[in-house]
């Protein structure tokens, strides 16, 4: 039976609920290498995530916006993502500002205070998202958010044990060892949370350990006599698994790295701005063994590097505040009086123009910020979000591009630039448009297109037009597409959460 054969007089599906002791202790990854491994055994499963808070976001077929995280989960899952999977999208355009996506479409700012005020009719939201989902499949896991111990906000956070209270979800805790401190951070965690919500959690999962697992034997005898609850799973950190992370750099990222280019490689700098937004468009280009690719915070000379790249990100006025402040744009205006390359993306592409308006105040006070002015462009912020899934073809390549589009800007060329992109469908309508802009020379350019480099034909081209003297060291022989590289992926992670995860004692717990 599919998913939609499903009607009223079947059961719903049943829930397993994964929190965290905290922020960035891999309640993403264990939720997307469980999805794979129910996925595997035959299970219909999908993700769910009542509200998420990530600048890294995607758009489903029918034009929704949602987090990264679960597209990736839903992935593992081998279920097509949809808004239910997220139903509220935070994305932060300040420390205390953050525009609220409901069920894929934006429906205004919010300050931190005012959001948290009332949060009861975005729950009613999530429940309705949930419920839907648990019409279609089997089995939904559901990630909470943040520290699930957060005392001070239970009446308002309706993303962790209120949900799954309301699902009637069993609770496992993940927690990080790697971090330090993981004794505190179970007990803890378990002695602030209220009874009722004490009563929900049924096991915990130890996440990122290292070394000889055998050392920790007497640590977990320790908790489950303490807790009175089962160690479910010892997770060993990973070195040989590439799963995209959800909303920030992973964890291994090197930031500002001491040594500059490096000869005999493709080498390709990333601006790291405050707020940065899609950085997984450029996981592709760091997975090629050719490219030597830094992102960038602390202004530096970028001599010898191939291109430097401008990323999205999700408050362009203040981000181009940020790069004049920290001195970043002489070094840029250096780099291209030396030859330089340089490319931007959405958020990117607007800063290279003249100047960007906002005459409602999207991002920030009303008003208008000058560009880099390295492209004859001119954007004007509006309320009128593009979520698109877009196909076109990279003209100067002859390629073909398959990505998609989130912004509020609207850009237009004021001068006799080259589009980047021929878009030849949006949201599966056909369409006979351009995008993006490019100087004459080439040397500088900018799409909306998020995605541009996922097709290995297409980056396999622009690597070798970037630096043709290094065009034989672009691999294209063996190249895997993006689909098959993730599917390899989440293979991994299951086999791996397999060996390391008690699932059997999962399933009983759930009810499978």
């Amino acid at each position: 039976m599919t998913p939609e054969a499903r009607n009223q007089s079947t059961p719903l599906a049943k829930c397993l609920a994964i929190l965290g002791t905290g922020s960035d202790v891999g309640k993403s990854i264990v939720v997307t290498g469980l999805c794979r491994v129910f996925h595997r055994r035959g299970v219909r499963v999908a993700p769910y995530k009542a509200q998420n808070m990530s600048n890294n976001s995607h758009v489903t077929l029918d034009g929704g916006e949602m987090g990264r995280a679960q597209v990736v989960q839903a992935q593992a899952a081998g279920v097509e993502p949809t808004v239910d999977m997220n139903p509220v999208l935070l994305k932060p355009s300040a420390d205390t500002t953050a525009q609220v996506i409901v069920r894929g479409k934006p429906i205004g700012n919010a300050e931190a205070f005012d959001y948290f005020r009332d949060t009861d009719v975005l729950f009613d939201n999530a429940r309705e998202s949930l419920r839907r989902l648990r019409e279609r499949y089997d089995l939904i896991v559901m990630e909470g958010a943040g520290s699930c111990g957060e005392v001070n906000l239970r009446d308002r956070d309706f993303v962790n044990f209120r949900m799954a209270a309301d699902a009637d979800a069993p609770v496992v805790l993940v927690a990080d060892i790697d971090r330090g401190g993981v004794f505190a951070q179970i007990v803890g965690t378990l002695d602030v949370i209220p009874p009722e919500d004490r009563g929900l959690v049924a096991g915990v999962i130890i996440n990122r350990f290292r070394g000889d697992a055998r050392l920790f034997d007497d640590g977990i005898d320790w908790l489950e006599k303490r807790t009175g609850l089962p160690i479910l799973g010892l997770v060993p950190w990973f070195y040989h698994i590439d799963i995209d992370s959800e909303d920030g750099m992973p964890l291994d990222v090197v930031i500002d790295p001491p040594a500059g280019p490096v000869g005999g490689r493709i080498n390709i700098a990333v601006l790291r701005w405050p707020h940065i937004s899609n950085f997984t468009d450029f996981n592709p280009l760091q997975r090629e063994s050719c490219v030597n690719l830094h992102y960038l915070a602390k202004p530096r000379a970028l001599d010898g590097y191939d291109l430097l790249l401008l990323p999205g990100c999700k408050n362009v006025r203040a981000d181009l505040q940020w790069l004049r402040d920290t001195g970043w744009e002489n070094f840029i205006r250096r780099y291209l009086d030396d030859a330089g390359r340089v490319g931007g993306v959405c958020g990117g592409y607007q800063m290279l123009g003249e100047k960007i308006l906002d005459p409602q105040g999207l991002e920030g006070p009303p008003g208008e910020t000058p560009g880099l002015g390295l492209l004859n462009v001119e954007t004007t912020l509006r309320d009128d979000k593009t979520l698109t899934r877009t196909k076109g073809t990279w003209l100067g390549l002859n390629q073909a591009v398959d990505g998609y589009e989130i912004h509020n800007g609207l850009s237009r060329t004021t001068g006799a630039e080259a589009p980047v992109l021929q878009i030849a469908s949006r949201n599966g309508l056909p369409t006979n448009d351009t995008d993006g802009a490019q100087a004459a020379d080439g040397r500088i350019w900018g799409t909306y297109l998020h995605g541009l480099f996922d097709d290995p034909a297409a980056r396999h081209a622009f690597l070798r037009r970037l630096n043709p003297d290094l065009a034989d060291q672009v691999d294209s022989q063996n190249a895997q597409s993006l689909a098959d590289f993730r599917e390899t992926q989440y293979n991994l992670l299951a086999e791996h959460m397999q060996k390391h995860i008690d699932v059997e004692r999962l399933c009983e717990i759930v009810g499978l």
